[in-house]
């Protein structure tokens, strides 16, 4: 009961993540132009993220331009890119799998085949969010890198944005989502539960032994009950 409670628990995380990781990838404030110097009493406020160029003006206006080629992109822009898509699908298809891993679920086969299907959407969470957090962290260090430089102007240095936070936590969501479904099916193995359980060759042995042992006992007192019978039993002879 414990580990079907941990492996929902598990669940309700990494499905939070895959949430988080979509909305980040399309988020397009992964960089936000910082207040700072003349930038404060500015009328423009500039966000970046991995598809597209928004812009922010205080009339209330907003315009975005998307970012047509990649090849044009720096390395850490591309990278962002792939390994939040990969992020994306591995969570999805971890998703699937844990949905066919729950103990709470009548599909997905039996306790073997659960306990392999939740190790294995476990694996993938957990790359998930490697592949979520390395892309934070390169972004936030090449932009951190580009604020610290004193030879870029004020005007077009930038600090982190929201979408790289929300990157960050849910990595941390997957990172601990697919730790618990590995922790949930790691130690069952040599439990009570899977000792009781047998193949389906033995169960038929067993139930055939039981059946001869049964009919060998019916034999038997019909043999000693055979000749009381024939004893106590009425003969023409007697009235002849």
């Amino acid at each position: 009961m414990a580990s079907t409670r941990m492996q929902i628990f598990g669940f309700v995380l990494a499905l939070l993540g895959i949430m988080g990781a979509t909305v980040a990838t399309l988020l397009p404030n992964w960089k936000v132009s910082a207040d700072v110097g003349p930038n404060i009493i500015t009328a423009i406020s500039q966000m970046q993220g991995l598809w597209m160029d928004c812009t922010w003006y205080s009339t209330g206006m907003f315009s975005c331009t998307l970012k047509y080629s990649v090849l044009s992109l720096p390395a850490y822009l591309q990278t962002a890119r792939t390994t939040m898509v990969l992020c994306c699908v591995l969570a999805a298809m971890g998703l699937c799998l844990a949905s066919l891993g729950l103990k709470c679920t009548r599909w997905g086969g039996g306790r073997r085949s659960k306990r392999h299907a939740a190790i294995a959407s476990g694996g993938c969470f957990v790359t998930a969010g490697f592949l979520c957090l390395v892309p934070a962290s390169w972004f936030t260090k090449e932009v951190i890198t580009n604020f610290l430089d004193s030879s870029v102007p004020e005007s077009n240095k930038f600090e982190p944005g929201g979408a790289v936070y929300v990157a960050f936590v849910s990595a941390g969501f997957l990172f601990v989502g697919g730790s618990v479904f590995c922790m949930s099916c790691s130690g069952k193995r040599h439990g009570p539960q899977d000792l009781v359980l047998l193949p389906p060759p033995d169960k038929l042995l067993l139930q055939q032994q039981q059946q001869q042992l049964l009919q060998q006992e019916l034999q038997h007192q019909y043999c000693s009950l055979s000749p009381l019978d024939n004893k106590t039993g009425y003969s023409l002879q007697d009235y002849v």
